[in-house]
């Protein structure tokens, strides 16, 4: 039909009506029909080097490139109210601009908005440790454009909730702020669990979920335009885990908050074994899932209610997982003639405790007798040994309520 012209000598940026919906717009050739109609608009324009953003707007379709219409950086081409869409990118050089828009009924509008953007530098990949949080913030719905980094937590625990200073307000990171309207943040913490039981409660308006495995999978999924609302997750942890919190904020107000409490579980024991070898007891014991123990304290007694402490064993320090299974051994050079129990004190860094099963080593001064293991499950068979042989030898087995089961005579 015809071309026109839009922007200034110093500024490319427009908003173009077309003068209202349904009439005649002008052209230099031939009016259009403002319903039902499109429009290329193209400009050849060199930029310093830089970081941009570009944003356009319209009802309906429209799209943008940068390279003269070989690709298309945004593209909304779509029947629609009037919507806005940005992008931003490092320029340097001389680029061929192109927008195309079309109108399919109702109202009619395109806009276009270019300005030097500013952009934040950190690698946003890095996680906060410490209980502190690293947070990147993006101008847009859909982490579109970095702006900056902010932290969240305190040494003292991880939680938080934050409403950014208010609604539609600038929000300062630690480059460029953002507007609390059409937003996205995404909060990186890496800790470490012990064994225990965990509750996260989440809670945002708009949208926000929780990942444990660095974005993976989702424990809370809540991506939706919303009042503000919470969900909760609660699972037992073990180890070191790579926590995510996504954001965003479409319109009206704003807030996301984190909150965790969890109940610590002691290390587990999987075996606690002794064995008379000449005149030393040899105890073995051999635990998983230790993450916060401190040591164990190895404890003897005559009659099994009387204990009193042989010596300790610090836990292992290493960074092997937190699942694996790891052995200690501890000897008792001076056993009692007679009965001796053993038992186990697991002492964790705060100072709380939890007890092994105890276990009984027998000897006697004239013919020292073994007998292992003392704890038999179903299936398990029950070695006995002596120094030299031995019969008319009684055997009992008793129930752990003291209940005799059996007994039998053996020669050893």
């Amino acid at each position: 039909m015809g071309y026109v012209n839009e922007g200034t000598p110093g500024n490319p940026n427009f908003d173009e009506s077309f003068v209202g919906d349904n009439v005649n717009y002008n052209t230099n050739g031939c009016a259009v029909y403002t319903e039902t109609f499109s429009a290329r608009y193209k400009l050849t324009r060199t930029f310093a080097a830089g970081n941009y953003q570009f944003t356009v707007g319209a009802d309906d379709g429209y799209r943008l490139s940068l390279d003269g219409g070989t690709t298309w950086v945004i593209n909304n081409w779509n029947d629609q109210s009037y919507t806005i869409t940005s992008y931003t990118t490092s320029l340097n050089g001389t680029y061929n601009l192109v927008i195309e828009y079309y109108e399919n009924g109702g109202g009619n509008r395109i806009s276009f908005n270019v300005q030097t953007a500013c952009l934040g530098s950190e690698d946003q990949s890095i996680y906060g440790t410490g209980n502190i949080w690293n947070g990147y913030i993006y101008d847009r719905t859909n982490f579109n454009q970095y702006n900056g980094m902010v932290n969240e937590g305190s040494a003292a625990g991880p939680n938080f909730d934050e409403n950014f200073g208010g609604d539609n307000v600038i929000y300062a990171t630690s480059a460029c702020g953002v507007q609390t309207e059409t937003f996205s943040a995404r909060y990186r913490l890496q800790k470490t669990m012990p064994n225990g039981n965990y509750i996260f409660t989440v809670g945002g308006d708009d949208g926000y979920r929780l990942s444990l495995d660095g974005g993976s999978t989702w424990v809370i999924n809540q991506w939706n335009d919303q009042s503000y609302m919470s969900a909760t997750y609660s699972t037992e942890l073990n180890g070191t885990y790579n926590i995510v919190l996504e954001y965003f904020e479409n319109g009206g107000q704003n807030r996301i908050s984190f909150n965790m409490t969890s109940t610590v579980l002691p290390v587990q024991l999987v075996s606690f074994e002794g064995k008379s070898t000449g005149k030393k007891t040899n105890l073995n014991w051999t635990v998983t899932k230790e993450v916060n123990t401190s040591y164990y304290e190895i404890q003897r007694s005559e009659d099994g209610s009387n204990f009193i402490a042989l010596g300790k064993v610090d836990a292992a320090k290493t960074t092997s997982s937190n699942s694996a299974e790891k052995k200690y051994t501890f000897i008792d050079p001076a056993p009692l003639t007679g009965s001796n129990y053993y038992r186990l004190r697991m002492v964790d860094l705060d100072n709380t405790n939890s007890w092994s099963p105890v276990i009984r080593v027998f000897f006697d001064n004239k013919n020292t007798v073994s007998i292992f293991p003392e704890l038999l499950s179903t299936g398990e068979s029950i070695h006995i040994s002596t120094a030299v042989a031995l019969s008319n030898v009684l055997v009992e087995c008793y129930d752990i309520t003291g209940k005799k089961l059996q007994e039998k005579n053996y020669r050893l």
